[in-house]
């Protein structure tokens, strides 16, 4: 059975940004040379890339031989550690990718090694020739390279000096610091992650229901926004221009939430997409009341409500579970669009608290203990393992 070492790389110019990939086949035995490819394939993260000349290395030596066995060889710890299954994949955006690329050979013909960027360089020169000639409005072709490195494999890096209790000493070393990248700590962002899609989170200004403590959700009567609401949007317009970081603006299908995001990407030059996945949680029959009237008017479903997730406002109304799934829902899809980039979300309450919940893995009932002001900010930045990171909540500086 012939045996192939593919080494791939990928990069990202900005990360996200102009990204390439380039990939090298090699015939295991004698280090010859038995494909090259490269491709530019446009705005994309430093993660996207590197799965992408996987998949593109993975395929290149089915095409010389489907029944080979094949030793991928790659300096992206994040890759080598999810395509061995010891690192979960949650980040939807490299699901599906690392999905095909285990689909292109049977698992069993196929086996994965880490390796320091200097044993990488060939298929690193290709990523960024590849890239290169994205930047001239041109894709790679083998014709144009300018590689110019050795055919064969290059050789295994010398050992550690010093006799045998000092390489025992080393290879611990080099153990204990993979195991180390192995295990991020919760909280704390793996190595070689890429820029992460990071959500400001921004509560609609006021309405003439808000200074009244109105339960006022998406089964109402979609109030606009009042004076004073219009002055918070104006306010956290000109604060966020100054930040200058925002790259999109998506908000939720109500008017209140329409109208805040209008005004704020009308500051930054910015247009408006709106997801349904971000609208507030219908309150039923409890819309326009406040607690005191519910608590009032229906005690026992109010008392259930207040008790398990599950539990609806009376009239049909959304439980928090739903909206739960549906924000994560529209989470899941958000990251995908917007990887690496910082997006601004101009929401509701319960959407809001609930991003921040879900990124602490805090239980349902957290929701009734967060505060959350009118045309206040939050942030939490996602990154491509699956880990969140809360990084701003309620903040209302730039309303005083």
């Amino acid at each position: 059975m012939r045996e192939f070492i593919v080494e791939a790389d990928g990069g990202s110019r900005g990360n996200p940004g102009p990204a390439g990939y380039g990939v090298v086949v090699r015939d295991a035995a004698t280090g010859e040379t038995l494909a090259e490819a490269a491709e530019y394939i446009g705005f994309a993260t430093n993660n996207v890339a590197e799965y992408r000349g996987l998949l593109a290395g993975l395929t290149a030596a089915r095409a010389l031989d489907p029944e080979a066995r094949v030793h991928v060889r790659m300096d992206s710890k994040l890759v080598i550690e999810q395509m061995t299954g010891r690192w979960k994949i949650k980040h939807p955006l490299i699901k599906p990718l690392a999905a095909e690329a285990a689909r292109v050979l049977p698992p069993e013909q196929v086996t994965y090694e880490w390796v320091p960027r200097e044993r990488n360089q060939h298929a690193d020169r290709l990523a960024n020739e590849a890239m290169d000639a994205g930047k001239r409005g041109e894709q790679w072709s083998p014709s144009a390279s300018r590689a110019e490195l050795d055919t064969r494999t290059p050789p295994e890096p010398p050992g550690p000096p010093g006799d045998a209790d000092e390489a025992t000493g080393a290879a611990a070393a080099d153990v204990r610091a993979a195991q180390a990248v192995a295990t991020p700590g919760v909280g704390w962002a793996g190595p070689d992650m890429g820029a992460p899609a990071t959500f400001v989170l921004l509560r609609h200004g006021e309405t003439p229901l808000t200074p009244q403590k109105r339960f006022s959700g998406s089964g109402g009567s979609d109030p606009s926004l009042s004076a004073v609401g219009r002055e918070q949007a104006e306010r956290v317009a000109a604060a966020l221009a100054r930040r200058g970081t925002v790259q999109a603006v998506v908000a939720s299908p109500l008017a209140r939430a329409r109208e805040t995001a209008g005004i704020v990407a009308a500051r930054l030059g910015l247009d408006v997409s709106v997801d349904d996945g971000l609208r507030e949680t219908d309150f039923g029959a409890w819309e326009g009341l406040t607690f005191g009237e519910v608590r009032e008017r229906y005690p026992e479903d109010l008392d259930a409500w207040l008790s398990s997730p599950d539990a609806e406002p009376t009239g049909g109304g959304e439980s928090f579970a739903a909206t739960a799934a549906r924000v994560a829902a529209a989470r899941d899809k958000l990251i995908a669009a917007y990887a690496g980039r910082t997006v601004l979300l101009v929401t509701h309450v319960t959407p809001i608290k609930t991003f921040v919940r879900l990124a602490l893995g805090a239980p349902p009932e957290a929701l009734f203990r967060m505060e959350l002001s009118a045309a206040s900010l939050s942030a939490v930045a996602y990154y491509a393992d699956g880990n969140a990171s809360v990084r701003l909540f309620n903040d209302t500086s730039h309303l005083r």
